[in-house]
């Protein structure tokens, strides 16, 4: 819930305002990610010391503990009411501090566009692998892998035949 900026500059005092009226719209917007982190440090002091005074208060109505001050707080609400208010300006900071990051991370069209051409232009050498032996120029010898045969493949022929031929004889 946010909380006019009015009701903000009579719950903080002036240092604190100043930094919660940064993390307004249309300061927040001129602030460098430096300066933003800066303000999210000091923006997550304020709140920290806003909830453990909070705290503390909370602690001194249940009798608790003993008072911080001359009295025991009677109602805590103003410091929560400060607590929301640092909590709502980090909340914004913080969406300001990603959107910047996002932004810086982001590459523009035309960077993503050159880079996608050099690739381009450097994948023009094909990097096949050689296909092996073809038929680029015209037809070359075959040499042939089996070794040289003992024998003449005549005499096997003849050979083979005088088996058959006396096989035969023999059966008939």
């Amino acid at each position: 819930m946010s909380l006019p900026i009015a009701t903000e500059r009579q719950m903080l005092t002036e240092p604190e305002f100043e930094v919660v009226k940064q993390s307004h719209y249309p300061e927040i917007c001129s602030l460098s990610k430096d300066e933003l982190a800066a303000a999210a440090r000091r923006l997550r002091d304020y709140r920290n010391k806003a909830r453990d005074l909070s705290h503390q208060q909370r602690r001194e109505m249940r009798g608790k503990t003993e008072a911080r001050g001359a009295r025991p707080a009677k109602d805590n609400t103003g410091t929560l009411m400060k607590k929301q208010i640092f909590a709502g300006a980090l909340r914004r900071v913080n969406r300001e501090l990603k959107r910047v990051d996002r932004d810086e991370q982001r590459a523009s069209q035309s960077e993503i566009a050159r880079r996608a051409l050099e690739l381009k232009r450097a994948n023009r050498v094909r990097h096949h692998p050689s296909a092996g032996r073809t038929a680029k120029r015209g037809m070359r010898p075959v040499p042939n892998q089996t070794p040289p045969g003992i024998a003449n493949p005549r005499e096997v022929g003849r050979v083979s035949q005088f088996v058959k031929a006396g096989q035969a004889r023999r059966d008939g």
